[in-house]
């Protein structure tokens, strides 16, 4: 059974849980930081705020997750010191640096009544289950918004695109990369869904 709730909804003894299924589902974007999830999840996991995540429960476990902000909204909190002490006094430094450089700053368009979806991915055995799809219906729900953004995709993630494509979404912007073949893919996709009822209804 999948159940879906706000971080904050479910409370601290859920920290740990969502961080494992951020930094499992976005390992190989990650890997700067640390190539083992534990030390990433240790280091990551005082950063998130809780009540900017959705969070898709399977039998009471997190399954699946997505960040939802609105305006100057961040999902993220890094510190410093907390970042350093997991990562190393070196490493640690560079790495905060790029996380606040690459995980915060708000979407150049936003707005009220516009949401910024991010950091959607489920935990890796629950995929295949529909779980994002559930979680991600759930977001496209929410009243109080009318317009939908995600931001920078890469064309390779041939299964998230086609999720958002099957929900309605349809690109907006492509950004090349430089040095794609050593990327391993070519361009950043950001796509975005209005609902046409709720943006006359304002």
């Amino acid at each position: 059974m999948t159940d879906i709730k706000r971080g904050d909804e479910l409370g601290e003894s859920y920290r740990r849980g969502i961080t494992d299924v951020l930094v499992r589902g976005f390992a190989e974007d990650f890997a700067f930081f640390s190539g083992v999830p534990q030390v990433l999840a240790d280091a990551f996991e005082h950063m998130v705020l809780l009540d900017r995540f959705y969070v898709a429960l399977v039998d009471g476990e997190p399954a699946a997750i997505a960040s939802v902000t609105e305006g100057a909204q961040e999902c993220f909190a890094p510190r410093w010191d907390e970042i350093r002490r997991h990562l190393g006094p070196v490493h640690g430094t560079m790495s905060y640096v790029i996380v606040r450089s690459q995980f915060l700053g708000a979407y150049d368009g936003a707005r009220e009544g516009l949401a910024e979806i991010g950091f959607v991915t489920t935990a890796p055995r629950f995929q295949g289950r529909g779980v994002a799809t559930a979680l991600m219906r759930h977001v496209l729900a929410l009243p109080e918004y009318e317009e939908y953004v995600l931001r920078d995709i890469k064309d390779t993630n041939a299964p998230a695109l086609g999720l958002y494509a099957k929900l309605g979404f349809g690109e907006f912007r492509r950004r090349p990369i430089r040095f794609a073949k050593r990327a391993g893919f070519s361009a950043y996709i950001s796509m975005n869904l209005v609902q046409a009822d709720r943006l006359a209804g304002r």
